[in-house]
């Protein structure tokens, strides 16, 4: 009786029945997402006060005249559901990409700073300087971005490690917030109500020339971070680790930091900062799939599903309607408080 053949034991062939089966049950869970994402999308287009049916809501978007519809669905609930889609979008695969790289749960663009710095800025921008619409969109992306190189730089000592960038970005998130909140008790009361808008993360009277930048932003970096999907799993495995894979670690780490902050700026100066979208993306979407490939995709479908939800949730829902900020922290200051305490049992460090 001859030897089995080299690559062909029984061991081997049960090791890659489980791959098999597991990368199947990954692209059916992420086509799941997809298909959630978008019966959410077309919900959205189609419910409210008024209900369009499908075909009507089709022969807007195809650019027909339909009385009524055209209005409501192709001017109001369009471009609405389109930022919130590509808004969600961008927070949940920024969020999971920074969590990604080091290793850290709590390093989301909202805990370490970056959106901290867009909502300063933008503050300033209404209260002080009078400022609205794009010009303060182009504050807030520029902070944003100045916010994330000065974190960046500061944390960098012979590289950068994970735990001392999340303990500046949280310091630098501090000082910006009080910043905030100077400006704001220094506003009148029309940029009060002007900058709270905007600081609580809202979708209300959403309009195309809003919502353009942050697709385009999409466009253009998301392939980026997708292509350096695997040196960035690579990243999550330490410097050493990923430097002896043959990754370029610094080099990497700074392209997927600009372009993920890109996408943060250009969501945030559209839609606001939304609570908590960044920082629950990556969790879900790991508990979801689990973490046995790029979590990219998947996080970027569960940030879309939950803006999406809870837009909706936020206007029809209750008597009152909320903005989609307000319905995100519902959901996502008990799960950072689970978080921490969770830690905290284990005798882990943040």
């Amino acid at each position: 009786m001859s030897a089995p053949a080299v690559g062909d034991t029984p061991t081997l062939r049960t090791v890659t029945r489980t791959r098999v089966r597991g990368a199947y049950r990954r692209r059916l869970l992420v086509l799941t997402l997809l298909v959630l994402v978008v019966a959410a999308f077309v919900t959205t287009l189609m419910a409210g006060h008024t209900f369009y049916p499908a075909h009507d809501v089709l022969r807007v978007i195809m650019g027909d005249d339909v009385p009524g519809a055209s209005f409501t669905v192709g001017r109001l609930r369009l471009p609405r559901a389109v930022l919130a889609l590509t808004a969600g979008f961008s927070f949940g695969i920024a969020g999971v990409t920074f969590q990604t790289m080091l290793r850290n749960p709590l390093a989301s663009p909202d805990i370490i700073g970056i959106s901290a710095g867009a909502s300063a800025a933008a503050a300033v921008a209404i209260v002080t300087f009078s400022l609205s619409g794009t010009e303060v969109s182009a504050v807030a992306i520029a902070a944003a971005l100045g916010v994330a190189l000065l974190v960046y730089t500061l944390a960098f000592r012979d590289g950068v490690a994970g735990t001392r960038l999340i303990l500046i970005g949280i310091g630098m998130a501090a000082l910006l917030d009080s910043l905030t909140s100077y400006v704001l008790s220094q506003a009148g009361e029309w940029d009060l109500q002007e900058a709270m808008r905007w600081l609580t993360g809202s979708l209300n009277g959403t309009t195309w020339e809003e919502t353009v930048p942050a697709v385009l932003a999409v466009l253009v970096l998301v392939p980026v971070l997708l292509s350096r999907a695997r040196d960035l799993s690579a990243l999550s495995l330490g410097d050493d680790t990923a430097s002896a894979l043959g990754v370029r670690v610094e080099r990497t780490r700074v392209v997927v930091i600009v372009a993920a902050v890109g996408l943060i700026a250009f969501a945030t100066a559209a839609a606001g900062p939304i609570a908590f979208v960044a920082f629950l993306s990556g969790p879900i979407a790991a508990r979801l799939v689990g973490t046995g490939g790029s979590l990219l995709v998947p996080a970027g479908l569960v940030g879309a599903l939950l803006v999406l939800v809870a837009d909706f949730t936020g206007q029809y829902a209750f008597d009152t309607r909320y903005p989609v900020g307000v319905v995100t922290g519902v959901l996502g200051a008990p799960y950072l408080v689970y978080l921490i305490v969770r830690t905290n049992r284990a005798g882990g460090s943040l």
